[in-house]
């Protein structure tokens, strides 16, 4: 049992993970920055390594991971980072990004580098279902480490089954089909979304990603999954002077938002 799996089966409801690219804004901060979102309550963590060609990534993430490879960010020099890692963070952790710079490393030999390094689980978008449960699948499952799978409002029932079938830790729900760093806008068509997945009852957890930016928006989102994703907005809290100082207030206004003042101020 990986820690996903541990984090899953003693915690249930609100999980809160923060996504952010590795070697944004500055080339070293990637476990300065975990250990930061660690120490202010984040449940688990993404760790985004950069390409030049994404395919799910807003303008926000487009322009960290620019940011990251103009500063040097590779796979290779994103691992020997994660050599410290574990000496600082005990939550899951995960690695985003996509399949190009994957198979350029070698698929089994990512698979065995990450757990190595104490990596949990990875998510790929453009890496197909079938060609994963045909050629990959091994690979991940004999490391313990969990892929993890997206859904969209268009995903067909059936292949969300076959996904959770194939899942061993939680299924990614994107609140929309688009890219990330939009607003969750909580339509009938999308809670009729989040309901019919809902009423599924999956064997696997399900963390909504793309649009949650504030504790409404978390909120919202926890209602129907077991916790969220935040991404852009943090990203773009990266950009800011004195970003580490602020780490703390900002999960704390996403968990659960300063309270007013006596005099009613925020």
């Amino acid at each position: 049992m990986n820690r996903l799996n541990k984090l899953f089966a003693t915690k249930k409801d609100n999980l809160l993970s923060i996504y952010f690219t590795a070697g944004y804004p500055a080339l070293n901060t990637t476990v300065d920055i975990a250990e930061a979102l660690e120490k202010a309550g984040a449940d688990f963590l993404e760790i985004g390594f950069p390409y030049s060609d994404p395919v799910a990534d807003g303008p926000t993430i487009q322009h960290s991971s620019e940011q990251a490879l103009e500063n040097g960010m590779t796979l290779n020099v994103l691992f020997e980072e994660l050599t410290e890692l574990r000496k600082r963070v005990t939550i899951p952790i995960l690695l985003m990004g996509y399949f190009n710079p994957i198979v350029q490393y070698g698929i089994e030999r990512f698979c065995k580098k990450a757990v190595e390094l104490g990596v949990d689980g990875v998510i790929v978008p453009d890496l197909p279902m079938y060609e994963y449960e045909a050629k990959y699948a091994s690979y991940f499952t004999d490391n313990n480490l969990s892929n993890i799978f997206l859904v969209t409002p268009q995903t067909s029932e059936g292949r969300i089954r076959k996904i959770d079938e194939l899942s061993n830790s939680f299924i990614y729900l994107l609140s929309s089909s688009s890219i990330t760093g939009g607003s969750l806008q909580l339509t009938n068509s999308i809670e009729d979304y989040y309901k019919r997945i809902k009423a599924m009852e999956l064997k696997n957890p399900t963390i909504i990603g793309f649009g949650i930016s504030d504790n409404n928006t978390f909120k919202q989102a926890c209602a129907y999954a077991n916790g969220a994703i935040v991404g852009s907005k943090f990203v773009k809290l990266l950009g800011e002077e004195g970003y580490m100082e602020k780490i703390p207030g900002f999960i704390e206004g996403i968990k659960a938002p300063p309270k007013p003042s006596p005099e009613g101020r925020a």
